[in-house]
């Protein structure tokens, strides 16, 4: 009788194990990912095209164009950069 209830305990734990598991609900999107989310769907794009003109083309080429002008510092330099396997 003792040996029954043993096995019998032994077969019912593991269903019973399987039934009490928890599911968790999906993490909540954060506001980063809510904005991304809207920015990517294209659902609050503007009606009105943007245009630059042609002065602010200008500075922003300026702009970019000067960025080239500073060295690049000692510490990013790399003496030997490859992607072969040694």
């Amino acid at each position: 009788m003792l040996k029954s209830l043993i096995l019998l305990a032994c077969i019912a734990f593991p269903i019973d194990a399987l039934a009490a598991e928890t599911t968790y609900p999906p993490p909540a999107e954060t506001a980063t990912e809510a904005l991304l989310r809207v920015q990517s769907s294209n659902q609050q794009a503007s009606s009105r095209p943007q245009q630059q003109t042609a002065r602010e083309r200008d500075q922003s080429m300026q702009r970019w164009l000067d960025s080239y002008k500073y060295q690049i510092p000692d510490f990013f330099r790399w003496e030997k950069v490859s992607s072969e396997k040694n």
